[in-house]
């Protein structure tokens, strides 16, 4: 059976599919504009990395937050106030030139300097999908979901050209990075749109819990532990550092770079280590390319896993406590990317990538091959 081959979802599946494209598609131009415009405003590869880390680690915080504040509140409501936070990134950021007022915008808000699904609305997106879904469906849903988010995000990696276009037709590069910003504020606020249309409540007052996890506390915190290990593997190339080793390296046009990483994006631990020792720009590309095309297959299956093995009122933070310390992990190696990419050796968090994502892969199956979901017993 495809992907594609099951009834009609609820139209309150509709809007988070719809919601996450739109994010997708931002998320897809930001994380390749943004090293750019920090580089264009003065700032230095080790500060893109600092900022880079700053933004990841505000992300984790707020998804843990949302994780476990999200029992006692109307979903609706923190689903408004995520893109409204998205808003107001995308209005802020273009006036700040300093790296600390930068810091605090890149901490607070929301931007996303990486490909992967990251933010306050992660949990609360999974925790509906769940309710809405049956056992049979679930990984179909999430496969859905996924989906989406990687198309758009492809999308709008083709949109982060559009600076190169604006440029040619007499704008100033600051300026046309700037409406970049402009365009993310006005996608969070149709997310906002398509928010409001859900409907208040899906969390009644009955069944919200005394604790936000309960018995399945000890499998989401062996879960949580070991997709640490993946984000930190994954934060050495974020997709803002990768596209900076790209120009640096190469000389890489933004153009140029929108247009892989619209490739990548489609295609999204082997062949970080062999790109790492290329010689040129086009064996990378086509490295990069190869492990694309393999990296993204257990995102569904893994968020689908995660909410098949808790209980119904544990899902929204099981989601944030096996996204957080993602978060916190991730946020850690870009800062460490940034000064390795300054080193002798640039491509060096390429190879520490690679091998620290295989140990994770190996410790994964050897830890949970026995634990099934409901439909699987």
């Amino acid at each position: 059976m495809t992907v594609f081959a099951d009834a009609k979802p609820p139209s309150d599946i509709f809007y988070l599919y719809a919601a996450r494209g739109l994010r997708g598609f931002g998320d897809g131009f930001a994380m390749i504009i943004l090293p750019v415009y920090l580089l264009a405003i003065g700032l230095t590869p080790q500060q893109v990395g600092i900022v880079a880390s700053a933004s990841l680690l505000g992300t984790a915080s707020l998804t843990l937050l949302v994780g476990f504040v999200a029992p006692n509140y109307d979903l609706r409501r923190l689903f408004l106030t995520g893109a409204g936070m998205a808003i107001v990134t995308g209005l802020v950021f273009p006036t700040v030139e300093t790296i600390a007022p930068v810091l605090l915008v890149a901490f607070i808000g929301t931007i996303n300097p990486s490909a992967g699904d990251l933010g306050m609305l992660i949990p609360l997106e999974h925790s509906l999908l769940t309710q809405e879904t049956a056992d049979r469906d679930r990984t179909r849903v999430f496969a859905r979901y996924s989906l989406i988010g990687s198309l758009t995000a492809a999308a709008g990696s083709l949109a982060a050209a559009l600076p190169d276009f604006l440029t040619s037709w007499g704008f100033a590069e600051i300026d046309a990075l700037r409406l970049m910003f402009y365009g993310y504020a006005t996608l969070g606020l149709l997310a906002a749109l398509l928010y409001s249309r859900l409907p208040q409540d899906h969390m009644r007052a009955a069944t919200r819990p005394k604790s936000a996890l309960g018995p399945s506390r000890k499998i989401v915190y062996k879960l949580a532990a070991l997709f640490s290990l993946d984000a930190f593997a994954g934060g050495f190339v974020v997709q803002s550092l990768l596209a900076l080793w790209l120009f640096q390296r190469f000389d890489l046009s933004l153009g140029a770079a929108s247009a892989f990483f619209f490739c990548s994006s489609l295609l999204s631990a082997i062949s970080f280590p062999a790109a790492a020792f290329c010689p040129n720009l086009t064996a990378v590309l086509i490295l990069l390319l190869v492990r694309s095309a393999l990296s993204q297959m257990d995102v569904p299956t893994r968020s689908s896993y995660v909410m098949a093995v808790v209980t119904p009122v544990e899902r929204t933070a099981a989601a944030s406590v096996t996204a957080v310390p993602r978060s916190l992990a991730s946020s850690i190696s870009p800062a460490i990317a940034g000064f390795m990419l300054a080193g002798p050796f640039s491509a060096l968090p390429l190879v520490v990538c690679g091998c620290l994502k295989i140990a994770y892969d190996v410790a994964l199956l050897g830890m949970f091959r026995h634990t099934k979901p409901p439909e699987e017993s």
